[in-house]
Parts: C-alpha cells; sequence; structure tokens
C-alpha cells in the first residue's frame, strides 16, 4: 500500500484509518509485544515519521484499537447476556449464568484480553497526557455500558457493579498471559507433562474467578 500526500481532511482520515486496519491485522497474526512501529510502517506503506503524524506512538495506535474492540464487544455481549439469562431464577443461579457468559465471550476474543493484558503496563506508559485522558474518557463511557449490562440481570451488585466490570477485564487480560504459552514454553510443557499445571485455560479459570468474585461481593442473605 503506497499513499501519496494527504492534503484533505477525508485524506488524512484515511491515512488514519489505514493504519488502525493494518494495526489490527497484525494482532490477528502476532501478539501484542510483536508489534513494532517500524513493522507497522512497513506493512501500512509510510515512513516512520508519516504514522507519528497520525498517532505519537505505536501504544496510541494500539490504545484506540483497544477501545475499538471493547464497544464490539459490548455491543455482543448484550446480545449475549440477553439470549443466556433469565431475570427470574435465584441470584446465586444469575450469577453463574453471567459468569459462565463472561468467560465464554471474552476467551473468543484473544486480541481483545491481549490488549486487556497490556494496557496497564504497556500501552498508558508511551503516551501523552492528552491522548490517556481521552481514552480513559472513553474508558468511563464503555465501563458505564458495561455497569448497566450487569445491573439488569444482577441487581445485587448494586455499586460493586463497577468494580466487578473493571475486574472482570483485568482478570482476563492476566489470566490469557497464562493461556497463550510461547513456544519455548510449550515444549517445556511437553518436555515435562507435569509443568503444564501452569497451562490455564482461560475461560475455565476466568469462568472460576468471576464466579468467586461475584458470589464474594453479592449480599448474603
Amino acid at each position: 500500500m503506497t499513499f501519496q500526500r494527504a492534503r484533505t481532511e477525508e485524506q488524512r482520515e484515511i491515512r488514519r484509518r489505514a493504519i488502525l486496519d493494518t494495526a489490527s491485522a497484525m494482532l490477528e497474526e502476532m501478539p501484542v509485544a510483536a508489534v513494532t512501529l517500524n513493522e507497522l510502517s512497513r506493512r501500512v506503506g509510510l515512513a516512520k515519521p508519516n504514522v507519528l503524524r497520525y498517532f505519537e506512538s505505536r501504544e496510541a495506535v494500539l490504545l484506540e484499537l483497544l477501545d475499538h474492540f471493547l464497544q464490539e464487544w459490548l455491543t455482543e455481549l448484550a446480545d449475549e447476556l440477553a439470549a443466556g439469562i433469565d431475570e427470574n431464577p435465584p441470584m446465586a443461579e444469575r450469577a453463574a449464568a453471567v459468569a459462565e457468559i463472561l468467560s465464554r465471550s471474552l476467551s473468543g476474543r484473544v486480541v481483545l484480553c491481549d490488549l486487556f493484558g497490556a494496557q496497564g503496563s504497556v500501552l498508558e506508559r508511551n503516551v501523552s497526557v492528552e491522548v490517556v485522558a481521552r481514552y480513559k474518557r472513553a474508558s468511563l463511557d464503555r465501563l458505564t455500558t458495561m455497569t448497566s449490562l450487569l445491573l439488569k440481570y444482577l441487581p445485587e451488585l448494586g455499586e460493586n457493579a463497577t468494580l466487578f466490570s473493571l475486574q472482570t477485564m483485568v482478570m482476563a487480560g492476566a489470566l490469557s498471559a497464562y493461556s497463550t504459552p510461547p513456544p519455548s514454553l510449550q515444549a517445556a510443557y511437553q518436555a515435562e507433562p507435569d509443568l503444564a499445571r501452569f497451562h490455564l485455560e482461560l475461560k475455565d479459570s476466568l469462568e472460576l474467578a468471576l464466579t468467586a468474585t461475584l458470589l464474594g461481593v453479592l449480599p448474603r442473605r
């Protein structure tokens, strides 16, 4: 892909979109840690300084993608919760259903979980105050959306719904790192099967963690 100099706002937006689309395609092939600005520039057909005219760093690109993927997931999650949960059963039964749907839904979104895992330790560090503040403002909207979804099926969560929503994203990111071991670790697991107990299946481990968290914060009769 090659570009001529962008002279209009429409052309700049096309170029900006191309950078995001290229980075998104890279994330389907490699983990977040392997996405570099040099490779992104090469694939999009722009010199690195030209990419930096649109995004101040690779982290800024990935933060924007994280927000986009999060919006997509929350839209789909609304349908998944509506289809999978009856609002009438006892609280514990609804809590188990919520934990199962959340874990199943997130485990099918490997890229989103990888971005969650990199967010606090990497993506929010090599960006300006302006960029990270803009991202956090958008994140507040996503957090509000998720909180509202959960309260629809578990109103008993009350004020804990926001914290649980945030913890769900954090746990998905943390556990995803243990569910996708690098080739060297996979080889070690194959050579010594006893070591494979450190390999966590994302859905099962996330469901256990979310269920335990919900049962801990929901009111007891």
